[in-house]
């Protein structure tokens, strides 16, 4: 039984023709130019400045439409974190050609092909998606954060150049982030649903998502390794965007579970 739903997730997330024959091509893939990503992000930082402003009307929605539309959000969020995670993880199994792959792409040999960069597609793709957040926050007449908009914004532009640069490195963030993905859109889904958890639960998502940042740290360790040791890595200009951005992120995480939970235990 085992065995065969693996045999089914394999085809589906591996071997399905639209997987295994996925190539970048800019200007032809769904989202491929840089025009396009620089445009999603200045007409996200746009549309928020013009929300937050009340220059735009916002819609008032009963709550309990609110929490349905916020339910559903999740649970597509949720869904696709959890097929990117499992897409990946299949897809370097099968198809790395060895264990240095998943943290070092040749330098010169490595096309935006295939199914590895299939769900690094899907995954930039659900950045897009995932600009919802912000709506439902503003709907739902709760403060934005810096940290907030901040991430979202520019983790467009990350995604980009995953697929762009054949950014060495990129397998293992995609599970990492997806996975992280998983535990907080649960968590938000409970709470849309009413299911209360602990405060300590809200601090421990905050937590795990500062632990993705400083694993990525270490993770590039062993890329940077192989980088200088063992002949060069692929996609380097990708990987220094995507460190600055992991270290920034780092900090306001850092910043935000300061000031949150030490105001909370001081109470």
């Amino acid at each position: 039984m085992a065995a065969a739903l693996l045999r089914h997730a394999r085809w589906l997330l591996v071997e399905r023709p639209a997987v295994a024959s996925f190539h970048w091509r800019p200007g032809t893939t769904l989202a491929a130019s840089p025009s396009f990503a620089a445009a999603a992000v200045c007409a996200y930082l746009a549309a928020v400045l013009l929300l937050h402003r009340r220059v735009l009307p916002l819609p008032s929605l009963p709550p309990r439409a609110l929490r349905a539309v916020s339910a559903v959000h999740n649970v597509v969020l949720l869904s696709i974190s959890a097929a990117m995670a499992a897409g990946c993880v299949l897809s370097a199994a099968a198809t790395a050609p060895s264990r240095r792959w998943v943290f070092c792409f040749p330098p010169g040999a490595t096309p935006p092909s295939g199914p590895v960069f299939y769900w690094a597609h899907v995954f930039y793709l659900s950045k897009i998606y995932e600009l919802g957040d912000t709506l439902l926050i503003l709907l739902g007449r709760r403060p934005l954060t810096l940290l907030h908009v901040y991430h979202h914004a520019v983790v467009i532009v990350m995604c980009y150049l995953w697929l762009a640069t054949s950014q060495s490195l990129m397998p293992v963030a995609l599970v990492t982030n997806a996975t992280v993905h998983v535990v907080m859109y649960t968590y938000y889904l409970c709470c849309t649903l009413g299911l209360r958890w602990p405060p300590r639960w809200k601090r421990a998502v905050t937590e795990l998502q500062i632990v993705q940042f400083v694993f990525s740290f270490a993770a590039s360790v062993v890329m940077l390794w192989y980088h200088f040791v063992g002949g060069g890595c692929e996609g380097m200009a990708g990987w220094a965007f995507n460190a600055v951005f992991n270290a920034s992120l780092l900090a306001l995480f850092l910043d935000f579970h300061g000031a949150a939970y030490a105001a909370a235990k001081a109470k």
